[in-house]
């Protein structure tokens, strides 16, 4: 593949959304003030109502009340970056003792302040809460959401933007909307769900692309293309390592380092003082923040717990995304009930334990990402990158055009619009690219099409118990970063950190292996590992268990099976046939005859890579409806082939679109890309650029 040669000068920092987004300075800043004094007067009401609710609560007059909420403004203006210091050496124990106790403790010194004012602790404790709740309330109904105050609070945080050496060179914010196929964006641009991205593309400042991941479509395998160039060593979700003897997780922080060490040359896409936030894997940025192949070496990040903690004591920030939280789950309680009265099919269980995740996910990780990013561009780093797992999360359990997961991504368009605006009076003008990882396609899980499960179907043809690890654990790896970053290593809050991430744990896999067959499963794509140093051939199967693999390709839940002969050669068997992907003969008939022209090579490159299992399974696929059966208890689901899994999409402004060739493919490509942007944007050298490019 090969790409146009990228302009290796610097892009001029007058594209046309920087230049509207400047121009609308002032009248932000109007804004604000009248947000202020909004502001003030919902916090004022919210006293009066308080006062009328808590018997510990009352006031010589009503003014009083209105020069407590004043008071409390510029208290909590003085207190907060104390509290926020001391959380920030302390761990994210002081961080929820602060979201708890910090309004009230302001409140409480207001409130004492005044004389007419008569109350205790308890009252203003209770009062805090009534305020912050009809102020977020007041903030809903005058900015039709609270995204405006969220954004208005980002902006006020801290001091004026730092100087850089640099403030000519134009920064790039690569967003990833976590499994989003390029055809659900297209049908939402057309269908007007996304006004932020639909405007984008309407008036000409952006073009939006597909690209094509490769085998397996997961996001450790894509990202770690996508931030180091390579997407070797990467055979699925997890995987059993011969090398090491055990499973490794991509999304548990010790695996995520070893997955990370073994990839990165030192200059992955964020090298350049780059930052991440919310991945799996660094890119070699110079700070990174709930990134998984991080926490653990740089447990108790002080700049993750400053950023958080900030996050928290704003009424803003904790009290909207508290609300929002528990918002979510009494949606997803909901939704999950509605599916069931009306007979939805596919369908999966959704538990409260989901139901928790995705308040998670879509409310305190959505507001703490966007709230990382905004801290990055007021210091002016030039590249940054973060994954936002909204719609993936939920499209895994609803589905891919289900009307929660269509809401995840207006969800994210409001996101790309907050970010736009928080480019504003920063150290330098910032880009935005958004990407997905991979794409999703949907269907009935294999179990309740069939009645029993890969592992059940291996063990059967086998005749033998075999080891089975099926349990989704991808979005659990999430709130696991939140814990692992805000902690610390010692003390209480140490000690606690420990106790939270035990407890997770126990919902991942347990990786306490024996010498049975291993059965693992990564959306529709089945593997099967005998446990050992050294990897099993076809011949080596079919001579140890004669009915394993003919039993697998002939099971109508299966597609086709895929694996290296005694000689190395990769092949892939169907129902009827089977073909040689070393040279693209064909015995009988051709097993990937009705998948995309680029599954050869992708299967190929997946077959041969050290990592591989012993037999790659991938699930069937309905023709008419694209439907796949998923090994895991998942409705949505991405790893193999079939549907829209494979199908990426990529949205660039108008001033690097001439740098994206007419195809990508693979995450390695889309790296490449990547960099050429940044070349173009000025962060590498010609040299670097045009070598990406090539």
């Amino acid at each position: 593949m090969t790409s146009p040669e990228p302009p290796l000068r610097p892009l001029p920092p007058s594209s046309e959304p920087i230049t509207q987004a400047v121009a609308t300075r002032r009248r932000l800043r109007f804004a604000d003030v009248l947000r202020l004094v909004l502001a003030w007067a919902a916090s004022s009401l919210a006293l009066i109502i308080a006062a009328a609710l808590l018997p510990g609560l009352s006031a010589d007059s009503l003014w009083d009340y209105v020069i407590v909420a004043a008071i409390a403004g510029v208290v909590g203006l003085v207190l907060r970056p104390v509290m926020v210091e001391a959380a920030a050496l302390i761990g994210w124990l002081a961080v929820v003792l602060i979201a708890l106790l910090g309004q009230a403790v302001v409140m409480y010194v207001a409130m004492v302040s005044v004389p007419g004012i008569e109350t205790n602790f308890a009252a203003a404790f209770a009062a805090s809460w009534i305020a912050a709740g009809v102020g977020t309330f007041f903030a809903y109904a005058t900015t039709a959401g609270t995204d405006d105050a969220l954004v208005a609070s980002l902006k006020r945080r801290g001091k004026k933007p730092g100087a850089v050496p640099d403030p000519e060179v134009p920064g790039i914010v690569f967003v990833q909307l976590d499994g989003v196929p390029f055809p659900v964006m297209h049908w939402a641009v057309q269908s007007g769900a996304v006004p932020t991205v639909r405007e984008w593309l309407r008036s000409g400042a952006y073009t939006l692309r597909e690209w094509t991941p490769l085998l397996p479509c997961t996001t450790p395998a894509s990202q770690l293309g996508i931030l180091h160039g390579t997407i070797d060593r990467v055979p699925a979700f997890r995987w059993y390592d011969r090398e090491l003897g055990r499973l490794l997780v991509a999304n548990r922080p010790d695996d995520a380092q070893v997955i990370e060490a073994r990839a990165t040359n030192g200059r992955g896409l964020l090298y350049d003082d780059g930052a991440s936030i919310s991945n799996l894997f660094s890119g070699d940025a110079h700070r990174s923040f709930l990134t998984m192949s991080s926490t653990r070496v740089k447990r108790g990040s002080v700049e993750t717990r400053r950023a958080f903690a900030w996050f928290v004591t704003s009424p803003n920030g904790f009290t909207r995304s508290f609300n929002r939280a528990v918002a979510e789950i009494v949606k997803e309680r909901f939704q999950a009930r509605r599916q069931i009265r009306r007979r939805l099919h596919p369908r999966v269980p959704r538990d409260w334990n989901f139901a928790v995740l995705r308040a998670v996910t879509n409310g305190l990780l959505r507001d703490m990402n966007t709230a990382l990013v905004a801290a990055e561009m007021r210091r002016g780093t030039k590249s940054i990158f973060v994954d936002y797992v909204d719609y993936d999360e939920i499209a895994h359990h609803a589905g891919l055009f289900r009307p929660e997961s269509l809401a995840s991504l207006d969800g994210l368009d409001h996101v790309l619009s907050s970010i736009q605006r928080l480019r504003i009076r920063e150290a330098r003008p910032y880009h935005i690219v958004v990407l997905s990882d991979h794409g999703q396609s949907q269907g009935e899980t294999f179990a309740d099409r069939y009645g029993k499960d890969l592992g059940d179907v291996c063990a059967e043809l086998m005749a033998e118990d075999v080891q089975e690890f099926k349990a989704p654990v991808e979005g659990i790896g999430r709130a696991a970063s939140i814990i692992d970053d805000v902690g610390t290593e010692s003390g209480i809050t140490g000690k606690l950190t420990s106790s939270a991430e035990g407890s997770i744990a126990k919902r991942q896999d347990d990786t306490e292996l024996t010498e049975k067959p291993i059965v693992l499963a990564s959306g529709n794509l089945g593997l099967l590992y005998i446990p050992g140093p050294e990897r099993w051939s076809l011949d080596d199967l079919e001579s140890r268990w004669p009915a394993l693999i003919d039993g697998l390709v002939q099971h109508p839940g299966i597609a086709f099976a895929s694996g290296l002969d005694a000689s190395g050669v990769p092949w892939v068997i169907g129902k009827t046939g089977r073909r040689n992907l070393a040279d693209d003969t064909i015995e009988g008939d051709d097993p990937l005859a009705t998948f995309a022209p680029h599954t050869a090579r992708s299967l190929k490159r997946a077959v041969c890579m050290a990592e591989a299992p012993d037999l790659y399974v991938n699930s069937l696929v309905e023709p008419d409806t694209l439907d796949i059966a998923a090994f895991e208890e998942l409705v949505g689901a991405h790893g193999g082939f079939g549907g829209w899994q494979d199908r990426g999409m990529l949205l660039v402004p108008r001033e690097l679109a001439n740098i994206v060739p007419a195809e990508i493919e693979g995450a390695d490509g889309l790296h490449r890309v990547l960099v050429s942007m940044l070349g173009a944007c000025g962060h590498r050298s010609d040299e670097e650029a045009v070598t990406a490019a090539g």
